[in-house]
């Protein structure tokens, strides 16, 4: 049985932040891959307010702590919503401390770091920002998906745009609305959830799982 770990670094939305039953989407998608093909583990390390330059500063560390020499090791990394926030804008429930605003390049620039540096150790994957409820911070999140997207295909590093779908599925917008703006509540990170089980890169990870279903 293969010892399988999983650091999933990011920001409030790999923490979960709005869904009441603390699962939020990282831990839907653990939960549906079955236990007899894999001992899994897997490490929520989403801090709320965390850009991409306070990630790189700290991915290496945690992800050390945390992989024996004799697992399985695997990163996901999704970020970029508060590199978009503006200085003068006002997010205290994404961002409890102080508001970031990263230069569009500086944060591609970040994310290019981060990605060679983790794709030399570990499989690695990158999902981008979701839509929010104020269209500025939305119209910068959709331009960095692009962006990532484009640097994760010259990287060959599997990227996973969620900014599109979610910016339609009426669940995902109606609790973003509802909760603070920003985040979803359980309904919404299991529409995110479900597109991550969906995607090809994801299932190649659980093969055998997926050959089930």
């Amino acid at each position: 049985m293969k010892d399988i770990r999983i650091c999933f670094f990011g920001d409030s939305f790999v923490n979960g932040t709005g869904d009441l039953s603390y699962l939020g989407w990282t831990g839907r998608v653990c939960a549906a891959i079955a236990a007899s093909h894999y001992k899994l583990t897997y490490y929520n390390l989403g801090i709320r307010g965390n850009c991409s330059e306070q990630i790189e500063s700290r991915w290496q560390v945690e992800a050390g702590l945390r992989f024996g020499c004799d697992c399985d090791a695997r990163l996901v990394f999704a970020f970029g919503t508060c590199d978009n926030l503006t200085t003068d804008g006002e997010a205290p429930l994404l961002n409890a401390q102080e508001n970031f605003f990263i230069a569009p390049r500086n944060s591609i620039r970040c994310a290019r770091r981060i990605l060679i540096q983790a794709r030399a150790q570990y499989p690695t994957l990158l999902i981008g920002p979701p839509p929010v409820a104020d269209e500025a911070l939305n119209r910068r999140n959709e331009n960095s998906s692009k962006a990532y997207k484009t640097l994760a295909a010259e990287l060959a590093v599997p990227y996973l745009d969620i900014y599109t779908p979610l910016r339609q599925n009426e669940t995902w917008m109606a609790e973003v609305a509802a909760v603070d703006g920003y985040h979803p509540a359980a309904a919404g990170y299991a529409a995110l959830a479900a597109l991550v089980l969906q995607w090809p890169a994801w299932q190649a990870w659980f093969a055998e799982n997926f050959a089930e279903n």
